[in-house]
């Protein structure tokens, strides 16, 4: 379990140096609320920025938070990319500034935002009602030039000293033992011409790394030589054979400084292969970091074949062109600039923004193929962390390829809707569904993403809208996936309304219409629906109570603490897609199939059908441990964790709400821990431990938060919230409950959850 507050990228080189920047830096934090970093491009300024804020972090109850700016090529995205970074998934139809605003403004936080030079209007604009609205924040920003903010502070970073201290000399000989360990300047004269070395290029950081990159091919003496004779070369405008960054080596254009980067940089470009400086180019479409396969998708083309691809991608890491985390990739946004540049040079930037679109939206098929099956945390965090990438796919196909990006939108609509950008989800939709015509399933997926985003905007005229065009539409076109999808939505509208009834009836009788095989035994030769289910059972002894087994969860409650032997917890019982013991050998059922069933649990609990609520959400349950799903199956295990408590029996509540929230957490679901919080506290309070019940309640006050809602849920949860409360402040008073309670309000919610998936929780 996570329980570091904040998030800070790791360091994955040395740091060398800055011990006056880090000291002005420390001091500039504590009595300012808004500190930029100015400096030019290679500086250094995000590591410094990163340094001094993990240095800081224990200063800020509320964690420090990074936001990278540099893939944003406008500021379309710059709110949802810092409302991320800080841990808001907004869940209402507020301007997303004002949800922003009010998350924040009881926070005392440090917010980095690297990067900002390219966006400084909007950040500015940004920060300034921030800094308004939140006075326990305070903003490190890095940026090449001041974003004229009201109250910022400016700290201009230079390179690193060449004279005197052995900074950048250190700096060299830690990146050049860091690409080969048998390397070093032990030779006669290597020391003095790697001091050469970083003289001429003036202490910057980013240059020396790239000199020091370059030694593979060279021996320092050789390098010194090389880079002297670059350096003291005048620029020929004529010569079309210069280095592209050289003819932008005007005075009027560039300072020095800038001018030996960007020499330095097109020296690392001659010395890469053509190939390599093929791939350096069409990288730079990739807005997140990527892997192997990604390059290999988006760059393959001509002369780059996928296992040139590979190549040429290790021959730019080994001259630090791109950074390499494990099997993740990146390239440092002064680097993306040129290859930006010369993949403008070669006239490439239409066609690999196709290949780029293309290969997005194969991702997109995939994950909505894979959603049912036992890589769905996987797919899921991944559309999550390609976010970016996605959007930006999604704004090609929306001008270049319409029908393409009708059908990427609605793929990952719903991703982007469990994840919490359902801005991004909603206008997506709407505007792929405006950008022409569109007919089947495509058509009825985006109208069904549109409403299901504005019912968890807690919109249910516009969801019950959407649900009824969905119905209308899959019934014409004779789809029964969409026909699944549309009775889902238009039963869970239903369900918030108030109006169970008319969900079982339309869940159910959708669930017949659909079903042609027989694998779980139904009668008249169809699959068992969930009240079959319930009433095939109802009779027998104990029907209303699942087991441990049934849930998957394990009754001793340790299974967060690793103390469980029991083999049936929810975190380590099965591997995704593991068969049942017994071999069920069951085919899998659909994610709308599934979801549709999901409304009948909800249904009949409503109804106060408990007995066959209870067999209907464990046997969905164990449909979904079939495939590895998780998102359904953590809200059956909220059914029954309901379910349990409102039949009195606390202990079993406790242990489904936790499995429950277990599978929420690897989801990053934050809507649905909220849930299952408000749930875990009223099983605890029930069993008469009021403090921690109070403590559990208020982390679940902090996630609605985090989503902007007040509390949600369907109608029956009211009466269940309220029991908690009085429970809990009969059995400790209003004072000490009220103490637990703000502490867990003001706990991390991380650090909150981890505390409350525990069953020894203690105050």
């Amino acid at each position: 379990m996570m329980t570091k507050v904040g998030f800070l990228p790791e360091e994955t080189s040395s740091f060398v140096g800055r011990r006056a920047e880090l000291a002005r830096l420390e001091t500039a934090l504590a009595e300012r609320r808004m500190t930029t970093l100015i400096g030019p491009g290679g500086v250094g300024k995000t590591r410094l920025a990163l340094r001094a804020a993990r240095a800081a972090a224990d200063r800020y109850p509320d964690g420090a938070w990074w936001a990278d700016l540099s893939p944003l090529y406008d500021d379309a995205l710059l709110l949802p990319t810092v409302s991320d970074a800080v841990g808001l998934a907004d869940h209402t139809l507020r301007m997303p500034v004002e949800a922003l605003c009010e998350w924040l403004s009881d926070k005392r936080l440090l917010l980095v935002l690297d990067s900002a030079e390219h966006l400084r209007a909007p950040c500015s604009h940004l920060l300034a009602e921030l800094l308004t609205t939140s006075p326990g924040l305070t903003v490190l920003v890095t940026s090449r030039q001041p974003l004229g903010t009201r109250g910022e502070h400016t700290v201009r970073i230079q390179p690193l000293p060449v004279d005197g201290a052995p900074d950048a000399l250190q700096l060299f000989e830690d990146r050049l033992r860091a690409s080969d360990p048998h390397a070093g300047l032990e030779a006669p004269g290597d020391r003095a011409a790697a001091a050469d070395i970083c003289r001429r290029l003036e202490g910057i950081p980013l240059a020396i790394e790239l000199a020091a990159a370059g030694i593979g091919r060279h021996t320092v003496a050789q390098l010194a030589t090389r880079i002297g004779t670059r350096f003291d070369a005048p620029v020929d405008a004529e010569d079309l054979t210069a280095s592209r960054l050289d003819l932008l080596a005007d005075d009027s254009l560039w300072p020095r400084r800038h001018r030996t980067l960007r020499t330095t940089i097109g020296w690392s470009h001659e010395l890469c292969t053509p190939l390599e400086r093929l791939l350096w180019a069409r990288l730079t479409l990739l807005r997140t970091d990527f892997d192997a396969e990604t390059a290999r998708e988006v760059c393959t083309g001509g002369p780059l074949t996928p296992q040139e691809v590979d190549r040429a991608l290790q021959g730019l890491v080994a001259q630090s062109v791109v950074q390499r985390d494990g099997t993740r990739y990146r390239m440092l946004d002064t680097l993306r600039e040129y290859g930006r540049m010369w993949l403008a040079e070669l006239g490439e930037e239409r066609a690999a923004a196709d290949r780029h679109a293309r290969s997005f939206l194969g991702l997109a098929r995939r994950a909505h193929e894979g959603w049912t099956g036992p890589d769905q945390i996987t797919w899921y965090h991944t559309i999550a962390d390609t976010h970016l990438d996605l959007c930006a796919a999604l704004d090609h196909l929306l001008a270049h390829d319409v029908a393409a990006a009708q059908e990427m939108a609605g793929r990952v609509g719903f991703f982007w809707a469990c994840c919490g950008h359902l801005s991004e989800a909603r206008g997506y939709a709407q505007r792929a569904l405006e950008s022409g015509p569109v007919e089947g399933p495509h058509r009825t997926r985006l109208q069904w993403v549109l409403g299901v985003a504005a019912l968890l905007q807690g919109d249910f005229a516009t969801a019950e809208k959407y649900g009824a065009l969905c119905t209308a539409i899959a019934l014409y076109d004779h789809d029964d996936e969409g026909m699944l999808g549309a009775t889902y939505l238009s039963g869970l509208t239903q369900l918030m309304n108030g109006e169970p009834a008319a969900a079982l009836e339309a869940a159910e009788r959708v669930l017949r219409m659909t079903e042609t095989a027989p694998p779980d035994g139904g009668p008249d030769g169809r699959r068992a629906t969930a009240t079959d289910c319930a009433t095939d059972t109802a009779s027998e002894p104990g029907a209303c109570e699942p087991t441990a087994s049934e849930s998957g969860a394990c009754e001793s409650g340790a299974c967060e603490s690793g103390a469980c032997e029991s083999g049936a917890c929810e975190s380590g019982a099965r591997e995704p897609g593991a068969s049942e013991p017994g071999g069920d050998s069951a085919p899998l059922e659909s994610a709308h199939r599934l979801r549709c069933r999901l409304i009948t649990v909800f249904a009949l609990t409503a109804l106060g059908r408990l007995t066959e609520s209870g067999r209907a959400a464990a046997a969905l349950r164990r449909a979904c441990e079939r495939g590895g799903e998780y998102w359904t199956r953590s809200y059956a295990d909220y059914q029954l964790a309901l379910i349990a408590l409102l039949q009195g029996r606390p202990e079993a509540s406790a242990v489904h709400a936790r499995a429950m929230l277990a599978g929420k957490h690897r989801l990053r679901d934050s809507f649905g821990i909220a849930l299952g919080l408000d749930i875990l506290a009223a099983a605890i309070a029930a069993q008469g431990a009021g403090a921690q019940a109070a403590r559990v309640y208020g982390t679940g006050h902090a996630y609605w938060r985090m989503v902007g809602h007040p509390q949600r849920g369907t109608p029956e949860l009211g009466p269940v919230r309220e029991t908690c409360e009085l429970q809990a402040r009969a059995a400790v008073g209003d004072e000490a409950y009220q103490r637990a309670f703000e502490r867990g309000q003001a706990d991390n919610a991380e650090v909150g959850l981890a505390a409350a998936l525990h069953s020894d929780l203690q105050l």
